[in-house]
């Protein structure tokens, strides 16, 4: 019976991936009737759930941090495809759209993300414990990067409004780059151990406290495959499904901003239920690697597209955040910051975290 189970788990998150990019090709550039977006949201859903048992089969394979790396990195960039694509649609309404999107992962990873992996790890085993140095040096890397990207904007005085010039945004597009690939290489090459999960008393686990045999070369390199195609097919499948989440949102008065946030928890969330399992199993600090590595390649790739894209996209690119987002992001680094620096937390600090999320999230729905 056990062998059955594991056969049809097995068989669905192989067959899933496929369905939701074959439905992808079926329906793109389509107006979708309501049933059909009913059946779209179910194959989206199943796609996030295989999505996150691939990731997991690669991670177990590469070990960390290299795993929490390549689901990072593959959701950031069909993120930035998708991005691209709806600003060459053009309208007023895509001047904004890198700004919400970047700006709504930081919130989510580094609030939502980072809240639920300690709220979770501390109320299973009492007390959530990483290693402060790898985070903080992550957080670090996201804070500068979201300070030049999305703050000075708003201050620089080369162009009228929140926008950089040429030459504002080449720099920013080459600095947020280069500090993308140098904490890379620190996570990767010259300090891995700062990132690898510890145990209680601070120390790095142990591989011999894992007690599931890591899959083959073949196995993991077939999930990397369809790791590829259920991300793929939840970002294509969102886009399909946001002509609904736009109307919806427009008819219930709420702003457009919304429509940003409805799409990036959608494709946060295979990260955000991978990094709640590692929680599970006390493996908080790759829970750390998934959020704050995801804000800071959300950043990192985010910014150098837009700029090159800018070249032939039509209409301002608006980088700028507004007073209230500035007064998040600060108050998200503050707090962050008196989280890392213990190395161990409480469900209080998940909580706190959490709560800047539905701050967010409620002035999101009322400005």
């Amino acid at each position: 019976m056990t062998d059955w189970i594991k056969s049809m788990a097995a068989r669905w998150t192989v067959a899933v991936p496929v369905l939701a990019v074959v439905l992808l090709a079926l329906t793109w550039g389509r107006s979708l009737p309501g049933v059909v977006v009913g059946v779209v949201t179910l194959v989206l859903a199943g796609a996030v759930l295989a999505a996150v048992h691939h990731a997991e089969v690669v991670a177990h394979r590469v070990g960390e941090p290299f795993g929490s790396l390549v689901l990072a990195v593959a959701v950031t960039v069909i993120e930035v495809a998708l991005i691209v694509t709806l600003m060459l649609d053009g309208g007023d309404k895509s001047a904004t759209l890198a700004r919400d999107t970047v700006f709504a992962a930081v919130m989510i990873t580094c609030n939502g993300i980072v809240g639920l992996s300690l709220l979770v790890g501390s109320l299973r085993h009492k007390t959530a414990v990483f290693n402060s140095e790898g985070t903080g040096a992550a957080l670090a890397t996201v804070t500068t990067l979201a300070t030049l990207s999305l703050v000075l904007p708003t201050f620089t005085t080369s162009k009228p409004g929140p926008e950089f010039s040429t030459v504002q945004l080449t720099f920013a597009a080459v600095a947020s780059l280069s500090l993308y690939g140098l904490f890379v290489a620190t996570q990767t090459v010259r300090h891995r151990d700062y990132f690898l999960p510890v145990a209680k008393q601070g120390e790095p686990s142990r591989p011999e406290e894992e007690h599931a045999e890591a899959p083959s070369t073949r196995t993991a390199l077939i999930s990397t495959g369809l790791l590829l195609l259920a991300l793929i097919g939840v970002v294509g499948l969102a886009k399909g499904v946001s002509p609904t989440i736009e109307s919806g949102v427009e008819a219930a008065g709420l702003g457009h901003g919304v429509v940003g946030v409805i799409i990036a928890l959608l494709v946060l969330l295979p990260e955000t239920i991978a990094a709640g399992r590692a929680a599970r199993r006390n493996h908080v600090q790759t829970s750390m690697n998934l959020a704050l590595g995801s804000a800071m390649a959300s950043i990192g790739l985010t910014i150098p597209a837009v700029a090159l894209a800018s070249l032939w996209l039509p209409g301002p690119l608006v980088l700028g955040l507004g007073s209230t987002h500035m007064v998040l992001l600060a108050l998200t680094v503050v707090v962050s910051a008196l989280t890392v620096v213990p190395g161990r937390a409480t469900p209080l600090q998940g909580g706190v975290h959490l709560v800047l999320l539905a701050a967010y999230l409620e002035l999101a729905i009322n400005p």
